[in-house]
């Protein structure tokens, strides 16, 4: 199962949620390479090292931003992943402009958070097929999707700290992973 996450720069968001996805797997499953996540920017600072206050920030998620450099994204990114989880709406909607077929498969975070309390759990595949259980969850996911009644009380947006105080880094590494971290125990089967 191959995660890829977009956001603007690549180098505070969408790494954040990258490097989450590999921590998560190393910790929880008996084959890490099952489940494999990557970053793009739609304005990437190609090259450049994770921002320092996002990668501390991860550290302290239980990640490690060491040897990450910022992508841009690119069709065969996009057309490569079983799911694509943006951290905006304004970004999702830069993928679908460029991959419009991506739609069953592209989610804002928040959404993919949103969407995963309705999901029946007990259809999805054994987690021995992880690939299989999140190409499932996925497509519940996508079924759901027209029948979501957005929140009047916080918005599918997960905000851009750069440039922001330190309290803004935390508050944002904390929204990506309480909205990443339980559609991972779902993908992977784990309680």
């Amino acid at each position: 199962m191959h995660i890829l996450f977009v956001c603007t720069g690549n180098i505070c968001r969408s790494p954040t949620a990258e490097r989450l996805v590999t921590a998560y797997a190393l910790a929880n499953l008996p084959d890490p390479s099952e489940l494999t996540a990557s970053s793009v920017g739609i304005h990437a600072v190609v090259g450049n090292p994770m921002e320092p206050t996002a990668e501390m920030v991860l550290a302290g998620l239980g990640g490690d931003g060491r040897n990450f450099r910022a992508r841009q994204i690119t069709e065969e990114q996009v057309a490569a992943a079983d799911v694509i989880f943006t951290m905006t709406r304004h970004h999702r909607n830069k993928v679908l402009n460029g991959s419009p077929r991506t739609l069953p498969r592209t989610f804002t975070l928040r959404e993919a958070q949103a969407l995963l309390s309705a999901v029946r759990v007990d259809a999805l595949s054994d987690p021995a097929d992880l690939t299989q259980r999140g190409r499932d969850l996925v497509a519940e996911m996508g079924g759901l999707r027209a029948t979501r009644i957005p929140s009047t009380r916080r918005s599918d947006d997960i905000g851009d700290p750069i440039g922001r105080d330190i309290d803004t880094f935390l508050r944002i590494g904390d929204d990506i992973a309480e909205s990443l971290l339980p559609w991972l125990a779902v993908c992977c089967g784990i309680k």
